[in-house]
């Protein structure tokens, strides 16, 4: 009698993935509706306020590269568990701060480096080690969680802060530890298909059945928390220059796109829109993710270099910046978060996929990790607290949004020099 052939266990990670990405990001892009009343209770500048969510993202940065190298040798639910715990415990106690140096300790430096042990480093990666072919649409639906995360968390959040917005910290820490550790003990505890006598995108690892175009691994280890060897190290990427192209384009794309992020709603808000309506505009950016993270992921997987179409995110990113700019109402509000949504969509899922296409998914972790520490640490660290510091300067956003609006022209550009992968690169 035939059994029948189980689901490949690649797509329950990815299930994983989708979910806890959905809560992190979500919890972390709902910022913005926390900035005017934290600044209306202490009369903190935005400045201030913009260091704590800057902190944040420098510690999730510095946190990636540790969860990324630990990633490639230990299954991620222990990982994920204690990031989750440790986030968890920061955001709750956000919602006590009382001072700046309170604040910036447990939203800044726990919060962040907890989130970085479930981000797109442990999630994304985990998901690339499971697939070569179906790769670019497996990271994309992953990654589609931040933006179905943001949707929901954001409005709710809004509404949540209207009351106080202490409890909205407290609620979104609660969300994290018991939705994340469950999630992870559940579905996140795999390490790599080959360990566990798989091929990657569910191939049986035989021989006979063995596709042409995928070359057996010099080592198979049985045991499931064991790592492969024969993979370039830290010194070898961090001597190719296709790296730092990665690094200086996704450093600058995530700066403006932290900058929009934590400030837009304070701006809605100064135009004179909706409270509400301004918190919701967060959540249709990540509605519009959602398009730009299966188109994205389905487009990588079709055309021959998939940095065109990172150069095409850049660009749909910067459209939207352009109508964020000019935007007065309601209306052009959520234009904008159409076209920057759709753009910013990219960017989680072209990451790993551009990463592993050029060096290998066997060290996506550790690469991750370290990509991740430049763009989303430094690039999306500054992003926030300089756009705060322009609006203290001048009173206004509107010399931040130029700012932004030439950055992403240069990185749209820049993105087209990546040279391609090696002919024998195991990818």
């Amino acid at each position: 009698m035939d059994i029948k052939r189980k689901i490949y266990w690649g797509w329950y990670v990815v299930l994983g993935a989708f979910l806890i990405l959905g809560i992190n990001y979500g919890a972390r892009y709902c910022f913005g509706v926390f900035v005017k009343p934290m600044s209306l209770e202490y009369q903190w500048s935005r400045s201030v306020i913009s260091l704590g969510a800057s902190l944040m993202i420098l510690s999730y940065g510095i946190g990636g590269i540790v969860s990324g190298y630990l990633l490639d040798r230990m299954a991620p639910r222990w990982i994920i568990t204690i990031g989750a715990t440790v986030a968890a415990t920061g955001l709750i106690l956000t919602g006590f701060v009382q001072s700046p140096w309170q604040y910036y300790l447990t939203y800044g430096v726990l919060c962040g480096l907890g989130t970085s042990c479930f981000g797109v480093v442990a999630c994304s990666s985990s998901v690339g080690k499971w697939f070569i072919k179906k790769r670019g649409v497996a990271i994309g639906t992953a990654s589609v969680g931040i933006g179905a995360g943001t949707m929901i968390l954001s409005p709710l959040l809004g509404y949540i802060v209207q009351v106080s917005w202490r409890q909205g910290f407290i609620f979104l820490g609660l969300l994290i530890f018991i939705g994340v550790v469950s999630l992870a003990q559940g579905l996140m505890k795999k390490t790599h298909p080959e360990a566990y006598g798989l091929w990657p995108d569910g191939i049986p690892q035989t021989p006979r059945e063995q596709p042409p175009e995928i070359p057996l691994p010099a080592l198979v280890s049985s045991d499931p928390e064991s790592n492969q060897t024969g993979v370039p190290s830290l010194s070898d990427i961090f001597s190719d220059s296709r790296f730092w192209i990665l690094a200086l384009c996704y450093s600058l794309a995530i700066m403006a796109e932290m900058a929009v992020f934590v400030h837009q709603v304070a701006y809605a808000i100064d135009l004179g829109i909706n409270k509400i309506a301004a918190a919701s505009s967060l959540g249709f950016v990540g509605v519009s993710s959602i398009l730009g993270r299966f188109f994205f992921g389905w487009l990588s997987d079709r055309i021959k270099d998939a940095k065109y179409a990172s150069c095409i995110g850049f660009i749909m990113m910067l459209i939207g910046m352009v109508i964020l700019m000019n935007a007065d109402n309601t209306a052009f509000l959520f234009v904008y978060a159409l076209f920057f949504g759709f753009g910013y969509g990219s960017i989680a899922t072209m990451m790993p996929f551009l990463l592993a296409d050029r060096f290998g998914r066997q060290v996506l972790g550790t690469t991750y990790g370290v990509l991740t520490f430049f763009s989303a640490g430094i690039g999306g660290g500054a992003g926030p607290l300089l756009c705060g510091y322009i609006y203290d300067r001048f009173g206004s956003y509107d010399y931040a949004w130029q700012f932004y609006l030439a950055v992403l022209v240069f990185v749209s550009f820049l993105i087209l020099t990546l040279k391609p992968r090696h002919p024998d690169s195991n990818h």
